[in-house]
């Protein structure tokens, strides 16, 4: 195991991994810093079960790469990182809890080089825990928690409404489908906003539960997530897991646009080139899975005008739109022109001297 660990964080560009065993739980935790010239390194935490440790680990330096981008596409003064608590199966209440606040006391001893908020798995009254024991919890307001699942959903709507009007030449969605695979924090209120919209929704989530309740909220269909690749819509949204975009599912596809809010959707940058190949618009996912990580980063720096909040939010679909069409006039997928933009955004600041 020790070789595994040894050689995926060689292999990483990243700048740090700290890791611990949590003997009481069975759980690893992984805290990935990736590229912190922008700030200290902030991002979500995660919980969940992996096959083996190496692939929390491995999940964990992933995101917190996607995490540099996120912050330097939307211009904000964070860095990169990602933290996992990989754990070995579902965890009782009182299991949980303490898990949460060994983690929280490990923050501590990074004497903030990492902060974090809610990811999958973890919840806003987790991090209202995390951040009374040590202080590095961003997403509270005013030490309350805070849910950014609608502000990702508002981004991720303002992205489609871009990337429609590009494709499409209309930002209106009446008479546009969409199917939404994975309704969690943010793919109901997603939902949601569609459904008001005019879109004709097909929903898809290994809970049956949860397809049916948004069905009965807000209309639509309910799709196997077997077989969702082989309905024909506009727009299909990845909302859960990443890497659902590869080299199996890819062919398969009935869509013109694919735009959602998971995170990591590309099993490898390759994929990208596949969907540009293909026709199919990709809207990159760190840029319009921002919403959350803009709202509660600017309400980190004090912002609490719940219309600022949202405007901030909704300016994704703009930044898409300009990247939509750079992309297309240099014949390349949106994912290279997104990284181009950060990239540019990190090489500028470093020059500056953080100003």
């Amino acid at each position: 195991m020790t070789r595994s660990f040894l050689d995926c964080v060689e292999a990483w560009g990243g700048e740090a991994v700290v890791s611990w065993h949590d003997r009481a739980t069975g759980s690893w935790i992984f805290i990935a810093m990736h590229d912190t010239r922008l700030g200290p390194a902030t991002g979500g935490t995660r919980m969940t079960s992996y096959e083996t440790p190496v692939d929390g680990l491995v999940d964990a330096m992933r995101l917190a790469e996607g995490m540099t981008y996120k912050w330097a596409s939307v211009g904000m003064r964070f860095g990169g990182g990602k933290a996992v608590l990989a754990v070995p199966a579902e965890l009782d209440p009182e299991a949980r809890a303490g898990l949460i606040d060994r983690y929280a006391a490990r923050l501590v001893s990074l004497r903030g080089a990492f902060q974090t908020g809610v990811d999958l798995g973890t919840t806003p009254d987790d991090m209202v825990r995390i951040g009374a024991i040590s202080g590095y919890a961003v997403g509270l307001v005013d030490g309350k928690p805070g849910d950014p699942g609608p502000y990702t959903a508002l981004g991720v709507f303002a992205g489609m409404r871009a990337a429609l009007e590009h494709r499409f030449g209309d930002a209106d969605f009446a008479g546009r489908s969409v199917l939404i695979q994975g309704l969690g924090d943010v793919g109901v209120p997603l939902a949601g906003l569609l459904a008001e919209a005019g879109a004709t929704l097909h929903l898809a989530d290994i809970r049956e539960a949860a397809t049916l309740e948004a069905r009965g909220r807000f209309g639509g269909s309910v799709v196997s997530p077997a077989h969702m690749w082989d309905v024909e819509v506009d727009v299909y949204a990845p909302c859960a897991i990443g890497a659902t975009l590869n080299r199996e599912t890819i062919p398969r596809l009935r869509c013109s646009i694919v735009a959602g809010c998971a995170n990591n959707q590309l099993l490898s940058e390759a994929d990208a080139e596949a969907l540009h190949e293909r026709g199919i618009l990709y809207a990159p996912d760190y840029v319009i899975n921002a919403g959350g990580a803009v709202a509660f980063g600017n309400i980190h720096q004090g912002e609490r005008d719940p219309a600022r909040l949202r405007a901030r939010v909704e300016r994704l679909g703009s930044a898409l739109r300009e990247m939509f069409d750079e992309a297309a006039a240099a014949g390349e997928s949106p994912l290279h022109t997104a990284h181009r933009h950060a990239q540019g955004f990190l090489a500028r600041h470093a020059a500056s001297g953080g100003r």
